[in-house]
């Protein structure tokens, strides 16, 4: 019965801990994810897919409420390409990435609390079977963050983080404003407005949410070997950037595991292969309109 009565209190401390180390910088990344996305081909000569899976490991500091957190970040991108005339479509079809997570969450005064977190990794086709230092990606972010979700005397809940993020591997080559204020203004309703993403979210029973939603995504990639391009331009890695909007749903199978799926209409699809300069010397067809994505992730 002891032993029973410590093992219950190490479960719940260890749960009180991923609470407490995730109610804020959780914003920025899930604890553990994983997904698969699919642009199908449609009248497009190129279909996108991806399987994505992330895990990240809060650890707690001396300092009170302070959390150090370490995680990775892995997906695998194919591109299912028919013949392409001007190059050979095989060094395009399979990408390996991974991002190595180190955040840092601490608060700070009058209610306000900092995050942030840098990320290296490498982005490649890895045709030479080793990395090389091309292959090396840096992204990172720093926000400081007001919740007031969980706040009593607070009648409509509301989040605001503001800051700066960047990431060598959203298909979007420099740096974005981070911001997001997120509000509950009805016991159905809420919305987040901000950058690089907005929703306005139906919080239909405790355990369904829809979810209309608008983002940026991409990916960007090393091409170890290079592509040479009509015999005379050598293509050395390629860029995805997209825009899209669309309808997600979530299935909360319980408080911090969700199960979600989303179709969206991509608004702007840009595909292009880039020279050492990362100069675009190539744009691939971008008729591709549908964005669709499934997955399930636990977060607080």
């Amino acid at each position: 019965m002891n032993i029973y009565k410590e093992s219950n209190m190490k479960f719940k401390i260890t749960y009180v801990i991923l609470l407490l180390s995730t109610f804020s910088f959780a914003q920025l990344s899930d604890l553990a994810k994983i997904d698969y996305t699919i642009l199908p081909a449609g009248d497009s000569d190129i279909e996108y897919s991806r399987v994505r899976a992330l895990f990240n490991y809060p650890i707690k500091l001396k300092k009170e409420q302070t959390y150090l957190f370490l995680g990775l970040d892995y997906s695998t991108v194919n591109l299912n390409m028919t013949e392409h005339p001007s190059f050979d479509i095989e060094e395009l079809n399979d990408f390996q990435l991974l991002d190595i997570n180190i955040g840092y969450t601490t608060p700070l005064k009058n209610d306000w609390r900092l995050g942030a977190r840098l990320t290296p990794g490498f982005s490649s086709n890895l045709r030479a079977n080793d990395l090389r230092f091309e292959d090396a990606i840096l992204s990172g972010d720093i926000v400081f963050i007001k919740d007031k979700k969980e706040d009593p005397n607070v009648k409509k809940p509301w989040r605001l983080i503001i800051g700066i993020s960047y990431s060598g591997n959203r298909g979007f080559s420099f740096p974005l404003p981070f911001i997001s204020y997120y509000k509950k203004f009805h016991s159905k309703w809420s919305y987040n407005v901000g950058i690089p993403k907005l929703n306005l979210q139906y919080h239909a029973f405790s355990k369904h949410r829809f979810k209309l939603y608008a983002e940026l995504d991409g990916f960007t990639a090393n091409l170890q070997q290079g592509v040479l391009i009509d015999n005379s331009i050598i293509a050395e890695s390629i860029n995805m950037s997209l825009i899209l909007s669309g309808l997600q749903y979530e299935f909360h199978i319980t408080k911090n595991i969700q199960f979600y799926a989303r179709a969206s209409y991509i608004f702007s699809n840009s595909v292009n292969l880039r020279d050492k300069n990362k100069d675009n010397i190539l744009e691939l067809d971008k008729s591709n309109t549908q964005y669709l994505r499934t997955g399930i992730r636990f977060k607080i």
